[in-house]
């Protein structure tokens, strides 16, 4: 983060499809959930996109309005923000991680709380209202699920203090950035692993319901909105308010009457990607070509120790994740491509061509 008032951070890119992918693929490879990208993606069939495909990974963020302190979950984008703590003289980091929640019925909770407890490789002891759910569908369960592959919890578990909840990972991944769960937060099993080893117990958590949100970032005005959850919230329709609330805390002035209608557009969308006012397509530079690795350690681990035997230029990126690696420029998509070929053949991992936001150069 830049400093303390910032309010907008990463950036969008565009990737163009491998023949097998799936939007779930890219989107675990850039830490991004199911309904982050299908929403971001309305055109593209999530489990058949095709080959070459303009996929949009809605890698920038507005942050919910809240304090930068501890975690922060919005219910809302259905997503995690984590504020560690800054060793003296640096800068204050953001990380985040997508997230799976509890399904209509299943609500989980806003509040504040803390972290009381952290477990490796957790027993799962389910309630009985779960027991009696399995049972009624045939799936009976044990008393006490065992550390394992079978387990839903995963390897890694935090204990909230609001009694029966907890941050945990999952057999299930597909499920990470929808609403499947009976009230708990699932992450990616990668994202709880690196959260478990640098959330210290008593880390402060709030977690909100922030489905409008907007800010102003290098003197321009981002909006964002996410679809409204029926269970969470009883506006019905587009209603403008929250959006105008939101605005009115990023600047002191409402929107000018020419202005307006996008930030209409943007209620009524939901897609979740933060966009400049009056900006209707993503900020995108078009005809200069990368290659880009994703988001997951382990890629970037093996290209990083690739690096030396690739005769390849890499982008010093403004607004990048740690360790995110950007090769190129490229002049044309083809240039692209054969690169993206000879690191596949490097190191067999998958990375796409891309093209990215002028904000990242």
């Amino acid at each position: 983060m830049d400093d303390e008032t910032t309010r907008v951070v990463g950036h969008n890119l565009i990737v163009i499809s491998h023949k097998e992918d799936t939007l779930l693929d890219i989107a675990r490879r850039f830490n991004i959930g199911y309904n982050e990208i299908v929403n971001a993606n309305p055109d593209l069939d999530p489990w058949l996109p095709g080959e070459g495909q303009r996929v949009l990974v809605p890698n920038q963020f507005i942050l919910p309005d809240a304090p930068h302190k501890g975690i922060v979950i919005n219910l809302a984008e259905l997503r995690l923000y984590y504020y560690p703590k800054p060793q003296k003289g640096q800068r204050q980091q953001v990380i985040t991680h997508p997230l799976g929640i509890g399904r209509e019925g299943w609500t989980t909770p806003v509040g504040k709380t803390q972290i009381i407890a952290k477990k490796k490789d957790p027993t799962w002891t389910p309630p009985a209202s779960i027991i009696a759910e399995h049972l009624e569908k045939g799936d009976p369960l044990p008393k006490v699920v065992p550390a394992g592959p079978d387990n839903p919890l995963g390897a890694y578990a935090m204990r909230l203090g609001l009694p029966g909840y907890l941050l945990h990972g999952t057999n299930r991944p597909f499920g990470v950035g929808m609403r499947v769960s009976h009230g708990c937060i699932r992450l990616f099993p990668e994202d709880i692993e690196h959260l478990f080893g640098i959330v210290p117990v008593n880390t402060p958590v709030e977690i909100l319901y922030q489905p409008y949100k907007a800010a102003l970032h290098n003197n321009k005005l981002y909006l964002e909105a996410h679809p409204i959850q029926d269970d969470m919230d009883s506006r019905e329709g587009n209603n403008m308010t929250p959006m105008v609330s939101a605005i009115l805390k990023a600047q002191d002035h409402i929107l000018s009457d020419d202005d307006w209608p996008f930030a209409e557009a943007i209620v009524r969308n939901q897609d979740g990607v933060a966009r400049v006012v009056n900006q209707t397509n993503v900020d995108i530079v078009e005809d200069v070509w990368f290659v880009h690795v994703g988001l997951t350690q382990d890629a970037r681990t093996k290209v990083g120790q690739a690096l030396s035997s690739l005769n390849a230029d890499f982008w010093p990126m403004q607004d990048a994740a740690e360790g995110e690696v950007l090769i190129g420029p490229f002049d044309s998509q083809q240039q692209a491509d054969q690169m993206k070929k000879e690191v596949i053949q490097l190191v067999d991992v998958s990375v796409w061509v891309s093209l990215v936001s002028s904000e990242a150069l």
